[in-house]
C-alpha cells in the first residue's frame, strides 16, 4: 500500500507542558493555533499545488515534507505526554476542521498516537471524517491508522466496515479495505477475505486498486490461500486488481489469471 504519512515518533519540544500531577486543562483552540502556526511557518510560499495533485485531494496542501511533519508531531507529542482522551479527541476535531491537508493529517496522527483514547467517541469521530477524507493520502492514512486499530481491537467494528462496502461514496468503500491493515499484518485473514470478496467487482478504479493492494498483502501472509481465492473469483476481475494482487506471484500465474478473465468476458458478451 502507499506509505502511510501519518505516524511520527519521540523527540523534540515545541510547547511547554504542565507538571503531570496538577496540570491545567488543555486549551484546545489555543493549542490548535500553536500547531497551525508551526505548520504555516514551515509551509512553502503559496502552498504546493503539485503535491495536492499527487495526493488526489481537493484539500489545499502547505507543502510540508514527511520529515517536517514528523518533526512537528514529535514536538507536540513531547509537549503533552499526558494528554487525556477527551483532550486528544477535541484537539483532533479542531484540527480536522482546518483548511489544509497538513491540519487534517495532524488530526489523524493524534488519534493514532493516543491508542488508549480509541474508544466509542474516537470511532464516531473517525467515522465522521471518512467521507471527507478525499484523496488516497488522507483516506488511506485515516483507515489504515486509527480506524484499523479499532477494527482489530473491537470485533463489532468489523461489521461496520463490512457495511461500508455498500456505501455510495467510493472513498468510504476504499477505506473499508485499508481498515483491514492491522488484521492482515497480524495474519488474521478470515475477515479480510470476507470483506474483499464483496468489493471484487466494484466499478470504481480507486476501489479496484485497493482490493488488489490488500490481496497482495494477504499473499505475503498466505500465498496458497490467496492464489486459491483469486482462481475462484477470476471471472470478471478488473485488470488492475489482478495486476496489483499478483505482484508477488509468478509471471505464469499472472498471465493465466488474465487469460481466464478475458475468456470469461468473451463468454458474457
Amino acid at each position: 500500500p502507499q506509505v502511510n504519512p501519518v505516524h511520527g515518533g519521540p523527540g523534540g519540544n515545541l510547547m511547554g507542558s504542565f507538571p503531570n500531577a496538577h496540570r491545567m486543562p488543555l486549551d484546545v483552540w489555543v493549542e490548535r493555533q500553536k500547531i497551525v502556526g508551526r505548520l504555516r511557518l514551515l509551509a512553502r510560499p503559496g502552498g504546493d499545488p503539485k503535491l495536492q495533485a499527487y495526493l488526489g485531494s481537493p484539500v489545499p496542501s502547505l507543502g510540508l515534507s514527511i520529515p517536517q511533519m514528523r518533526t512537528v508531531y514529535r514536538e507536540v507529542d513531547e509537549s503533552h505526554p499526558d494528554l487525556r482522551a477527551q483532550e486528544a479527541h477535541l484537539l483532533a476535531a479542531a484540527l480536522w476542521s482546518g483548511e489544509t491537508f497538513e491540519e487534517k493529517l495532524f488530526a489523524i496522527h493524534l488519534l493514532s498516537r493516543h491508542a488508549e483514547a480509541l474508544d466509542d467517541r474516537a470511532w464516531s469521530l473517525a467515522d465522521s471524517w471518512v467521507d471527507e477524507a478525499t484523496g488516497w493520502a488522507l483516506s488511506d492514512g485515516l483507515a489504515s491508522g486509527p480506524i484499523s486499530t479499532m477494527v482489530r481491537a473491537e470485533p463489532k467494528r468489523f461489521a461496520e466496515i463490512l457495511r461500508w462496502t455498500r456505501a455510495e461514496h467510493f472513498w468510504r468503500r476504499r477505506a473499508s479495505t485499508y481498515a483491514l491493515n492491522e488484521l492482515v499484518r497480524a495474519g488474521e485473514l478470515d475477515k479480510p477475505f470476507r470483506l474483499l470478496e464483496r468489493l471484487l467487482y466494484d466499478e470504481e478504479f480507486w476501489v479496484q486498486r485497493a482490493v488488489g493492494t490488500w490481496l497482495r498483502e494477504c499473499w505475503k501472509k498466505d500465498p496458497k490461500r490467496t492464489e486459491a481465492f483469486l482462481r475462484k473469483h477470476v471471472k470478471g476481475l478488473p485488470p488492475v486488481t489482478i495486476t496489483v494482487a499478483t505482484e508477488r506471484a509468478s509471471k505464469a500465474l499472472r498471465e493465466e489469471l488474465r487469460r481466464k478473465r478475458k475468456v470469461a468476458g468473451k463468454k458474457r458478451s
